[in-house]
Parts: structure tokens; C-alpha cells; sequence
């Protein structure tokens, strides 16, 4: 059943199961509009703002949230909020959107998602139920929310299954994978026939960071600050990134697109000199073409959690001005600071508005 033709009962009946409360569509505004949170209409922002990595907690999942059990040492009083936004819809989550002007949120799964369930079983139940719960809450605010479906890589035949249910009968944009499932990353073979789905959907796949380490990092030793966000996230992601590109995935799909958050996990940055010191390494895998020219074909990246407007220009010099998407990392981020650097970088129109909307609707089918 395409999520089109869900009947309201049915949208409804599936939130009513699993516990998310879900508002009434008619008090939606329309793509473009501003909404008070009370049904009253608010006035309309200068432009459409689609932020694309924007975390949920859904019931029912066993594995979520443990971003925050303490391993990093986040604040209480930070956590303690974020707790209480990530399971929440329609109440701070669309009233936050409505204050500063944000037309859609795409909805993920918060890490790490379905990626650390050991049980290949239960972890395809798991994303099955996400993916139906994340549908449900598309079809019922569907100028206000996307999402991107979890893939149950532990089992990557399932896998290649849920993306055609996920696309082709829930309608969802896309997929984000928290980081490596239980220590297998996304260049090894038995994923190419997940690739291939991808590739064959038209579906890109935002690579998330986790909080799930494979293994200890003697840098990390005594410096626990520099778990997560600070540092190690960024460094992880991007390396799994690279291992993509070095696997020869894009050679064999080059069709597949790839998204990450965070201006490219420092990839962008390194660009010329991956280029120069690819020539001095024997790959594993002979590469078609330098690192930079698969970053640009085949990446995309979005600004969440980099508010600074020389990063954006040096991104969108190194990946170009398609490449570039909107997100705010709703909770973990505040989206007064993101939706002001969006509004206030110095961009031309034209690309303001690509970075701003038009770039995801056009790489999510939005």
C-alpha cells in the first residue's frame, strides 16, 4: 500500500499502536507558510528551510538514546532536554519549527538506531517498525515532515527489501545508517547488494555518527571530552566515508549518493591532499578516479552543527553549490542559531535558497 493512499483511520490507528501522539493535518500550513503552534496562522518566512538530519525517538526500540548514557559527558541538564524533545512530534518539535521559520523536518531515527541490535531477526522487526511509524507520521503532517527509513544491515538481503518497502509503498526519502552495524562498515561485500538497491531506487543514504566504538582509541584515553561530537564522531564518520570510496562502491554503483552531516566530517577540508597522497598508496582496490571526484559526484553534505559561515563558503567552493543541504540536528542543536546562519550567510539568493530547500527536494524527492 503506497503511504498516498493511507486512509486517515489508518495513519491514525498505526501512531494509536505504538504510543506517538499525532496532531490533526488540517492545522498544518502549507509548504512555505508559518504555523502557530495553536492552529492560528502565523506569517510567512522569507524563504522555504527543510532541515534534513533531525532526530526521533520512537517506542518500542531497544537501542535508542544510548548516545546519552554517560560514556560522553554531556551535561545532565542538556541531556535531561534533549530526553524529553526526542520522543516528542507535534508538541515542542513543530511549535520549535513554526518560532524560526522551518518548513519540514526530515525525521531519523536517533542513533544508534537499529545499527547495535546483535539479533538480525529482531533488528529487521525493529526497522520495520520504525520505518511504519516514521510513514505514519509523514502521512499524517506531510508538508511538515519527511523521513529517512532505518536499514536493518545485519541482515543485508532484509535489508534490500525494507529500502523497496520503504520507497517504493511507504514513501519515504531516504535511509540514514548510524555508523557501522555492530563493527561491519558499509564498503564490505556483502553490503554491494544493498548498494545496488540503492543505486536502482534513486535513494541516498545519510551516514550518521554513533556512539557505539568498535574497539578502544588510545587518543581517546583520559580525554573523554573528545568522545563524540567534540572530535571522535566527525573523525569516525568521515573515515567510514573514506573506506566507502576506497572500497570502489562508487566505481561499482555510481549512481549511489551518500550524505553526510556535520559540513563532510572533515572531508571537504582534505580534499587536495587525499588527491596527492592516493598516488604515493597501493589501494587495496584500484580506484577510476581521485577521492575529490567522488566526493563531488557522489557525496553530498549538509551544515548541521557547523554555524559558521567560513566553513560554508570553503564547503561550498570544495563540493559546489548542489552538494550543500540545510540541517539543524534538531534536538542536539538549537535551531534559532542554525536558522540565523542560513538567513545571514553571505550567498547569493540563488544558492541561499539550494542550500536552504531546494537541494533536498531535489536529492529526496521532497
Amino acid at each position: 500500500m503506497s503511504a498516498h493512499t493511507w486512509t486517515r483511520r489508518q495513519v491514525l490507528n498505526t501512531a494509536a499502536g505504538t504510543g506517538v501522539a499525532l496532531g490533526a493535518a488540517s492545522t498544518l500550513a502549507a509548504p512555505g507558510t508559518a504555523q502557530a503552534h495553536d492552529g492560528r496562522p502565523g506569517p510567512r518566512p522569507p524563504m522555504k528551510i527543510i532541515a534534513i538530519e533531525e532526530a526521533v525517538m520512537l517506542p518500542g526500540l531497544i537501542t535508542q538514546g544510548t548516545a546519552l548514557n554517560g560514556a560522553i559527558p554531556f551535561k545532565p541538564e542538556v541531556t535531561a532536554q534533549w530526553l524529553k524533545r526526542l520522543p516528542d512530534v507535534t508538541g515542542q518539535r513543530l511549535a520549535d519549527m513554526d518560532e524560526h521559520g522551518v518548513t519540514m523536518q526530515v525525521l531519523s531515527l536517533t542513533p544508534p538506531g537499529v545499527q547495535m541490535q546483535p539479533d538480525a531477526v529482531i533488528a529487521v522487526t525493529d526497522a520495520r517498525h520504525a520505518n511504519d511509524m516514521l510513514a505514519a507520521i509523514v502521512a499524517e503532517h506531510p508538508t511538515r515532515f519527511g523521513g529517512l527509513a532505518a536499514l536493518p544491515l545485519q541482515d543485508p538481503q532484509a535489508a534490500v527489501r525494507e529500502a523497496h518497502r520503504a520507497i517504493n509503498e511507504l514513501g519515504l526519502a531516504g535511509f540514514l545508517v548510524n555508523g557501522h552495524t555492530c563493527g561491519q562498515y558499509l564498503d564490505e561485500p556483502q553490503f554491494r547488494v544493498v548498494w545496488g538497491a540503492l543505486e536502482e531506487l534513486g535513494a541516498a543514504l545519510y551516514l550518521h555518527p554513533t556512539p557505539a566504538p568498535t574497539g578502544d582509541w588510545g587518543l581517546l584515553k583520559g580525554r573523554p571530552e573528545l568522545v563524540g561530537p567534540l572530535y571522535s564522531w566527525a573523525a569516525e564518520t568521515g573515515g567510514h566515508a573514506l573506506r566507502v570510496i576506497l572500497g570502489g562502491v562508487f566505481d561499482d554503483f555510481p549512481g549511489a549518493k551518500l550524505i553526510l552531516g556535520h559540513m563532510g566530517e572533515f572531508l571537504p577540508f582534505q580534499m587536495p591532499r587525499l588527491d596527492v597522497q592516493i598516488q604515493n598508496i597501493n589501494t587495496r582496490v584500484p580506484l577510476k578516479r581521485k577521492p575529490s571526484e567522488y566526493l563531488v559526484d557522489n557525496i553530498a553534505i549538509t551544515t548541521s552543527g557547523v554555524m559558521d559561515d567560513t566553513m560554508l563558503q570553503a564547503a561550498v567552493k570544495a563540493m559546489g553549490i548542489d552538494n550543500v543541504l540545510f540541517a539543524i540536528d534538531y534536538p542536539f542543536e538549537k535551531t534559532a542559531q542554525a536558522v540565523e546562519f542560513l538567513r545571514n550567510a553571505d550567498l547569493p539568493s540563488a544558492h541561499r535558497k539550494k542550500i536552504a530547500h531546494r537541494n533536498a527536494e531535489r536529492l529526496l524527492k521532497l
